[in-house]
């Protein structure tokens, strides 16, 4: 009981305070919902078609929250100014929960959603046939994931992965931020540990890195799409996605790692369209311009 309540005023919380950051700071436009036919069950996705879009990437976005709260509206502002900057039509997958739907049921939606998406590429709206999965915190770790998981005829349309302040590795290791950052800003290590327990309902981190879900322990990084990863300073999570741009680096795979000195976790997606959003959304659209239109110019 004492869990279930836990997870109601947690998830009432978060879309009254991303609500409240975003009230009145953007030009809310038209978007479109399409539910895909999933293998034993529909799953719903918010499309926001873009016309400039038809010579760019098709963004598809997991939300954060832990695994456990956010979904497609909490995270609506947010999308609709990815689209308005970027010029790219995005999709916002709207992945099972948990404790209803514990550990792999949100990698196993946002895994299908990426492959029936990239099938059927006339559902979406303009976009190049290339793909970027993005996504902040728990939606980044789910995004790095996916992109690691997908089949080959999948990946072969991966242009990039954005991942904004990703979870990148279980509480378990010893990162100091979670200790340096434990308290003053709203993702608490206390939090993080909270969101882990409930996503794994008793699995321990053995299982979660058996399962490939710790993306800093992965032996396959280097087969990551070219990465926009973004950190935050005041985050518990800051050490492990600095660890997890490093371990990119020293494993080949392309990446640009933008850490923002002043910001704490949630600052792109959370707190409105402040100073360290809008520098964020220039640094994706230049690095959108960087990669290649298709598989055919990246060989």
């Amino acid at each position: 009981m004492l869990q279930a309540l836990r997870v109601w005023a947690t998830r009432r919380y978060y879309q009254h305070a991303n609500h409240r950051a975003w009230r009145g700071k953007f030009t809310d436009t038209p978007y479109s919902t399409l539910q895909l036919p999933l293998p034993n069950r529909p799953l719903q996705v918010r499309i926001y078609s873009s016309k400039r879009g038809a010579n760019k990437p098709l963004i598809i976005y997991f939300h954060g929250g832990g695994w456990v709260i956010g979904d497609l509206t909490t995270h609506h502002p947010f999308c609709q100014q990815l689209r308005e900057h970027t010029g790219c039509t995005v999709v916002a997958v709207d992945y099972r929960l948990a404790p209803e739907h514990p550990c792999p049921a949100a990698f196993n939606d946002c895994l299908e959603a990426t492959e029936w998406l990239a099938r059927h590429p006339e559902s979406t709206g303009p976009a190049n046939g290339r793909l970027v999965l993005a996504g902040d915190s728990a939606g980044g770790h789910l995004a790095a994931c996916t992109a690691l998981g997908v089949a080959q005829d999948v990946r072969a349309k991966l242009a990039g992965t954005l991942l904004l302040y990703p979870v990148a590795d279980h509480y378990s290791q010893p990162h100091p931020s979670y200790l340096e950052r434990a308290r003053g800003q709203t993702l608490t290590s206390g939090l993080m540990r909270w969101f882990w327990d409930t996503w794994l309902a008793g699995q321990t981190a053995e299982d979660a890195e058996a399962a490939g879900m710790l993306p800093l322990r992965r032996t396959d990084l280097r087969a990551l799409p070219p990465c926009l990863l973004i950190t935050a300073e005041r985050d518990p999570l800051r050490d492990e996605g600095r660890a997890l741009a490093a371990a990119l680096q020293a494993a080949g795979a392309p990446i640009t790692h933008e850490h923002y000195g002043s910001a704490e976790h949630g600052f792109a997606c959370s707190e409105g369209p402040g100073s360290d959003f809008q520098h964020f959304m220039a640094l994706a659209v230049r690095w959108l311009d960087t990669l290649p239109a298709s598989a055919t110019a990246e060989s």
